[in-house]
Order: C-alpha cells, then structure tokens, then sequence
C-alpha cells in the first residue's frame, strides 16, 4: 500500500490510439514503440521515485509493454500500451489494488490556458516548427494551444481531439506541472477540436487539485 506521502496525480485511460498521436508517441517515447490503434495507459505520482516499484506492478501484471518511465524534479510518470485494452485495464487495476486506491484517488484535470490564434504569421510558424516532432504548422492556419494540469492527462486531451477533428497534430508536451499541446487546422476543425479536448478532460472523475 502506498504511504502517506503517495500522491496518485493522473490516472489516464487511453482505449485507441489515434493515427497521428501514436506515431507523435514513436518520435518521444525511449521504451517499448506504441502504433497507432492500441490502448495506452498514463500514471502520473509523486513522489517521482515511487513510478520504479509502480511500473514494476505493472509489467508483472499481464503482457503489456512500458513505453516511458520519467522522473524529473517533482513528479513521475509511466506509459503502458498493448493492442488488447482487457491487458491495459487489468494492469492498472492490479497496481490500484496494490497500492490501496481507486480511480476516483487521481486528481481532476483542469484546464490551465487555451489560445487559438486564426491566420498563423509564417514568422511564427517556423519558430514553433523548430521545436516539434509531429506535424509542421504551416502559415495562415488556425493554431491551437492547450494546457493542463496535471501534465498527463494532455494525452487524453490530445488523442480525443483527433479523433473528433480533421487537424494536424503539431506537438505534445506530458511531464513537468503542466502538459501542453499544439494542432492546427482550419478555424472550423480546431474549434471542434477544442471541444472534443476540454470535454475529455472535464468527463473525468477524481480530487480536486489543491
């Protein structure tokens, strides 16, 4: 069981993911490569050093495999991903069951910022460009930016989004305080996009964050 000081932050189901997310993931992830289709599962704790022995439960648990296992300064953060969701789920049902919690222990996202800027400045475009992986922004499309907290729970945010929408996915940013994402497309599709995101995150249950 976890201690007293254990903080479940995130806790955050992905059941498909989509063509240009997964392969955003297969340009960052330094474990086990996702493709597009599987399910995914993000866990997000504090201390950072408890993801070791959480990932651990996790890998043991059934077959599915470890993509990211992150600890930077304050929190940490793990990714499990298999073409079979059952796999996924019981995974993250053996290490809530290990450490004493349920779902409803992670903290709520919330929306920290969002921004859509119309008619992109090429000057802009190729500032941004230069710090992605995914998609190239291109001048005069419509830009979105959106930031959560806690920082996990961008790729729910993210995965929904395309899924709803006709848009380029730019960039993912899921560790540290808050997560960050960048689309763009026509006005009319990011304004979907948007949508499809924030509903995501306000659908899920959890603590409020203090």
């Amino acid at each position: 069981m976890a201690d007293s000081n254990f903080q479940l932050r995130a806790y955050c189901f992905l059941d498909r993911m989509q063509p240009q997310y997964g392969a955003f993931v297969g340009t960052v992830t330094q474990g086990d490569l996702p493709v597009e289709g599987m399910a995914s599962l993000y866990v997000e704790m504090a201390p950072g050093n408890e993801v070791f022995r959480v990932v651990d439960i996790a890998v043991k648990a059934t077959e599915v495999k470890p993509g990211a296992q992150i600890v930077e300064r304050e929190f940490g953060m793990f990714e499990i991903h298999s073409h079979s969701q059952a796999a996924v789920i019981e995974a993250g049902r053996m290490v809530l069951a290990r450490l004493g919690l349920a779902e409803s222990d992670r903290i709520k996202p919330q929306v920290a910022s969002f921004q859509m800027i119309t008619n992109v400045d090429p000057y802009q475009a190729q500032l941004l460009n230069r710090f992605t992986k995914g998609s190239m922004l291109v001048a005069g499309e419509t830009l979105l930016v959106l930031e959560c907290a806690p920082a996990a729970y961008i790729n729910l945010a993210a995965n929904e989004a395309e899924k709803r929408a006709n848009i380029k996915l730019i960039h993912v940013a899921s560790v540290g305080r808050f997560g960050r994402m960048w689309m763009s497309g026509s006005e009319a599709e990011i304004l979907t996009a948007k949508t499809a995101a924030i509903n995501a995150l306000e659908a899920l249950d959890g603590r409020p964050m203090k």
